[in-house]
Formats: C-alpha cells, structure tokens, sequence
C-alpha cells in the first residue's frame, strides 16, 4: 500500500516531466523536446511551455513548410528531440531540422500488397533509436541520426493485419501490435520487443484462447472465429508503476452481434498490463459485444492523469463518442460525458429498414486522443460528429464461411454517411473530478487532428479545412486561425529550440475513406513572435 500510494503521489511531476527530453539540457539556448506520441508516456499531450499565450497567439510566425511529395494517409504524430523532427508516412521516414524545416536524412522501406490505409501514426524515440511499424506488420529500428536500419522483425499472424500504430519505448522494450479486427479471423495481439535487437520478449493475445475471456465468444464447429481488438493509434505507460495500458478496438462481424454472442473480452476494452512481463493486471470494457453493434472501437490513446483532487484517473475517448474517467485501481469507469452528437443509439439494426444513428461508424474520437492540462484541471478532446445509416444483409443472403471482409451491412462496407455539407466536430473541456463539461467548441469540420495543450493557456488542434486553430483554454474561444494549405487529421506538436516555441502541423491526404481533396503529406512549422520566456 505504501509503494502504491508512493507511485501516485509521483503522477504529477511525471506528467509535467515527461514531455522534456531525457537527454541532458544543452549549455546554450534552452530546449524542450516533445519525446513521444503523445508528448509524454502517459498520454497527457501537455506542454510546460508557456511562450503562446491568449493574448500573443495571433502574432505565430509561419516559419517553414516540409513536403514530402508523398500522397499517403497522413495521420503521423511528428516526434522531436534535440532540435530533428521525426515524422512518418506508411512507407517513409523523415528527419527535419525542427526550426528550418531542412531534410537531414530520408529512409523508405516498402512492403507488398500495401493496405488500403497506407496510414501510419509516428516513431517511438528511445537513446539514440527510433521505433515503427509499417502495413506489412513489421517493426523496424533506425539509427536516429542517420535513418540506418539496425533491425527489422515480423509480428504478422494471418491475413486482413495491419499496423499503423505509434510504438512506445521504456526500459529497454519497444511495445507495438496489430490492427485489423474488423477482418474475420483477425485479433490484436501485443508485442514487447528487445529495443537492442527486436526479439519478441513477450506477447499478450487480446482475444485470449482459454480461461473466461474465450468463454465470452461463442464456440463450435459452426461458430464464427473469434474477430476483434485490434489496435489504430499508440498505447499509454505508466513509467514510476510499470503498467502498460492497451486501447482495443470492436469484435467483428461489426454489425452482427448475433453471429458473436458474448461480451467478446478484450474487445473494446482498455488492458492493463505489466510492462516488464506482459502479465495481465486488470481491464475495464467500454461497451461489450452484445451492446455494440456500430462499429465502435476504443481507438484512441488515454491520457493517464493525476486530478486537482488528486485522483489517479484515466480519461478515453472512443468512437462512442464519450469521454470516460477511468479509475486505474481496480479499473471502472466512473463518469461519462459525451463529446459530440448521440442519437438512435438503441435502436437494433434490421435487414428490412436502414437505420440511422450518430456516432456514425467514423464518428466519436478517432486516433488522436485527449489532452490534459493540470493547471486549469481540464481534459479537452476532439470528436467528429457525423452520422451513418446501415441497413443490415438478409439472413438468408449470410455466406459461409464469412469472407474476410464480411461487416454484416447489406452491400458490405461500413455504411453510409449523411452528406459531407452537414458533418461537424466539437472540442469539448470537462473537468475529471466532477466529470462535467465545462466548454464545448463547436468546428466547422470534423477534429480528427490532435489536440494539444500548454502552459501558455492554449488549446492547438486543427480541422480537416487544414484550419490551424488555436483556442483560449480556460474559456474556448477562439484567438487564432491560420490555412495551412492541407487537411489535419494528424499530429500537432509544440516543442522549444534556441529559446523559442515552435508548433509544428502534419497534414496531407487523411485517408481514402474520408471525403477529401487529396494532398502530399507534409509539415509546416510555426513560432512564437516571442525571442526570450
């Protein structure tokens, strides 16, 4: 009791700390990196640098723009330490100067048959390495000055993987795993791996084989495979108590929860695990299979929070389109609120009408979650708002065996979405220790971008217009807008080279699946009109 109540009362210096590098300061200008996907470990997305403020943010300075000439699904979260910028295509590495935007070197590892994505979310940086996977379900480490492959490992099990995911690194392990769990026959399976030479030290089904978790699937002969918990974005480390949370997306077929009976454990859940061994510790399910039937997946990172109350929370946003406060021991959720539009949420689907319901299967959180700012005590998410309609396929039309990309809804795919000139986003602040919302934003566009917080009192996210926003964070007005030329559906960054803040933007193509013009993935890099704190 006494080492738990230790660990705890270090959450908030390690949210703060996090997002400096671990690198020693340099003796001149001063620098603050941001070291990881999400800024820290722990998935806070917060910055200790207070240079932007309410009140200057309209004077940014555009100061660079990075093209790769690359038309891929840009959704990377751009990484940067000791001044070099990390950022990723499917197939591609980058290392910018983070103040000039001058390519200091490029890496391209291709695959075959590339996934129809072509989506990836961003390197893992750990003593002079990066870490990423690519669509063929292989990871991979480079040498971080100079983009030289030092190992390449596989972790495919079957057909229908994929692996967009942003690894993590701690203690010598790289941590990564598998998407592709709306594929029949396909279950997300986690990986540490060795960082010195990517061997497998250990993995964790999350659809297991045995014991109670396989029980909540249905079994037999005829019964469909166990499908589902697959993995889009990044994963959350507690690093002072060694647990390793895992977001894991829906069971499949997604639109038949007849044809899965059960609750489909580890689907839709968010997995404690230790991250030493891979032993599981505990899991909280968000809704489970006999409750979701849209396509609902737990897609996005938590953030791992200590509140002004000084409670240990973790607060996910999922496709759901809620923003749950999570207890981490034992793991419950203990509030909810939603962050954009819930209708017809009950309502089953048929094979007889179409059924409209909001989320729809691309609304809620999609792969960039929540921000927390331990100053103003506040969570700030992002959320689409646009709605779907699914008409289910007759019965008697059901094959068997189910092909891979058998969903359930008649004429196969994910449904149909109401017309682009009525979709919206919201960014909405809630307070986790009343879990009670204290600001909603409401975007001309879906926020599929990340949504960062600062020191400086800002909130900096982006919509798919490839509108930079920047938002008052005690408030939610917005004080300034800027074109970046390119959709955001990414990263979005802020970090300190030579004494001024930067922002830095990921945009291009978001993916094939969302109606857009198509653009090359690029970054654009802007800073503080301050010279000096």
């Amino acid at each position: 009791m006494r080492t738990r109540l230790f660990t705890l009362c270090l959450l908030p210096l390690l949210v703060c700390l996090a997002c400096v590098s671990a690198t020693p300061r340099s003796s001149g200008p001063s620098r603050v990196d941001w070291s990881s996907y999400n800024g820290s470990l722990e998935g806070t997305r917060y910055s200790p640098i207070a240079q932007i403020t309410p009140a200057n943010a309209a004077a940014l300075e555009r100061v660079c723009t990075f093209d790769s000439v690359e038309q891929m699904s840009m959704q990377s979260g751009p990484v940067v330490v000791n001044g070099v910028l990390y950022v990723t295509t499917d197939t591609s590495t980058y290392a910018i100067d983070a103040a000039t935007c001058r390519r200091i070197w490029h890496t391209a590892r291709s695959y075959p048959s590339p996934a129809f994505l072509k989506n990836n979310h961003g390197v893992a940086y750990m003593d002079g390495r990066l870490f990423r996977v690519n669509g063929g379900v292989r990871a991979y480490a480079l040498d971080a000055s100079s983009g030289r492959v030092l190992w390449d490992v596989s972790f495919r099990e079957r057909d229908g993987e994929g692996a967009p995911v942003a690894p993590i690194a701690w203690n010598g392990l790289v941590f990564v795993g598998n998407s592709g769990g709306d594929n029949i026959g396909v279950h997300g399976h986690v990986h540490a791996l060795d960082a010195a030479t990517g061997r497998e030290v250990w993995r964790f089904e999350v659809v297991p084989d045995t014991g109670a978790a396989r029980a909540s699937w249905p079994s037999g002969p005829n019964a469909t495979p166990p499908t589902g918990g697959g993995m889009w974005s990044s994963f959350t480390l507690d690093p002072a108590a060694g647990i390793l949370y895992v977001p894991a997306g829906n069971p499949a077929p997604d639109f038949m929860p007849h044809l899965r009976e059960g609750a489909n454990l580890y689907a839709n859940s968010l997995i404690a695990l230790d991250a030493r061994t891979g032993r599981f510790r505990d899991y909280v399910q968000v809704l489970d299979g006999r409750r979701d039937w849209h396509d609902w997946d737990v897609s996005a990172t938590p953030a791992l929070i200590r509140t002004r109350a000084g409670r240990p929370l973790l607060a996910l946003a999922g496709k759901d389109g809620q923003l749950h406060g999570i207890d981490v021991a034992p793991m419950r959720i203990v509030w909810s609120v939603p962050i954009t539009t819930r209708t017809n949420i009950d309502a089953p689907l048929t094979h007889t009408a179409v059924t409209r319901f909001c989320p729809g299967t691309q609304g809620g959180t999609e792969w960039n979650g929540p921000a927390y700012d331990p100053r103003l005590n506040l969570v700030f998410t992002g959320a689409v708002d646009w709605c779907a309609r699914i008409r289910l396929m007759s019965p008697d039309s059901i094959p068997h065996p189910l092909p891979i990309d058998f969903t359930g809804a008649a004429g196969g795919g994910f449904g149909q979405f109401d017309p682009k000139d009525t979709w919206k986003g919201w960014i909405t602040a809630t307070d986790p220790d009343a879990g009670a919302i204290r600001w909603r934003y409401q975007a001309r566009t879906p926020i599929l971008a990340a949504v960062t917080a600062t020191a400086g009192g800002v909130v900096i996210t982006g919509d798919m217009d490839g509108r930079l926003i920047v938002l008052d964070a005690q408030s939610g007005k917005v004080v300034h807008e800027v074109d970046t030329g390119a959709p955001l559906g990414a990263g979005i960054i802020t970090y300190e080279v030579g004494g001024r803040q930067y922002v830095a933007v990921a945009g291009g193509t978001v993916s094939p699946v969302w109606p857009l013009p198509p653009a090359t993935s690029r970054v654009t890099i802007f800073r503080s009109a301050l010279s000096s704190r």
